[in-house]
């Protein structure tokens, strides 16, 4: 089998947009209407530089060939605590005279935006002034100096992460669905204080697709054209994935110009 081949299953499936069609209890709507990224009060975690091994080793469960581990040396920089929420990207909206995304009648508020493509992340971030993370950044965060599966250990409980609970991760015990965003922060943090790094929305980063090297790295960011199509990475799971997904190593990737139910972003930035 080609690379090619090994590698065209991960990108996003038609079937994955199917929605749950639960109904949701309640609707958050945001009451700030001032414009202008200064009152956007995004929470920041600054993450020491460090190496850690990225990707995944050759025995854990559900690995991708894609997921090669390697060692990665990152720079300090900053990450936002969550995920950017529909009343922060609102105000995106009315600044650049932008249509606000669908919540897909599930509230808006403190739930992450959906249905906004790279394009969209990349643009919100520049209006802020700010950056998406690289996929090293990415997953080093997520990882907060743990090599298990989850940054919670070798099992990802439903009480820890909003996913689909239906479909746990091993031997671990299933747990509940929801069928539908939360709100962030509505989850423990991880050991170095960020908030939903598994689960509730696959998240845009930075770089292109591409097979990792089996060699050392500083501060990657990924090739500068696309190499396996036009797909960029999405990381961490969404409330619809199985646990697995939701993996710290795994990695999906999308088309910059599509849209979402289960995909939105968080900011980083440098120290």
């Amino acid at each position: 089998m080609n690379l090619i081949k090994k590698i065209s299953w991960i990108f996003l499936l038609p079937a994955l947009l199917m929605a749950c069609g639960a109904e949701p209890e309640t609707r958050d709507e945001p009451t700030d209407v001032d414009t202008g990224p200064e009152i956007l009060n995004i929470e920041w975690v600054e993450v020491p530089g460090g190496e850690f091994m990225m990707g995944s080793p050759e025995d854990e469960e559900d690995r991708l060939d894609n997921e090669v581990q390697h060692p990665v040396q990152v720079d300090s920089f900053r990450i936002a605590n969550y995920p950017v929420t529909f009343a922060q990207y609102e105000k995106f909206c009315r600044d650049t005279d932008r249509p606000i995304p669908d919540d897909n009648g599930w509230g808006k508020g403190t739930r992450p935006v959906i249905n906004v493509n790279w394009q969209d992340a990349v643009a919100f971030a520049e209006w802020a002034g700010y950056r998406l993370p690289t996929e090293a950044e990415w997953e080093y965060a997520c990882r907060a100096g743990t090599t298990t599966p989850f940054n919670t250990g070798e099992c990802l409980d439903s009480d820890q992460a909003n996913y689909n609970g239906a479909n746990p991760y091993g031997d671990c015990e299933a747990g509940i669905t929801l069928g539908m965003t939360v709100r962030v922060g509505n989850y423990d943090p991880n050991d170095w204080g960020i908030h939903d790094m598994h689960g509730n929305v696959w998240e845009w980063v930075q770089d292109w697709f591409h097979i990792y090297p089996d060699s050392r790295r500083v501060n990657p960011t990924g090739p500068d054209q696309p190499e396996y199509g036009e797909h960029k990475i999405i990381r961490g799971g969404a409330w619809n994935s199985p646990a697995d997904m939701c993996r710290c190593a795994r990695r999906m990737s999308g088309e910059p110009g599509d849209e979402y139910l289960f995909v939105g972003f968080r900011l980083a930035g440098d120290i």
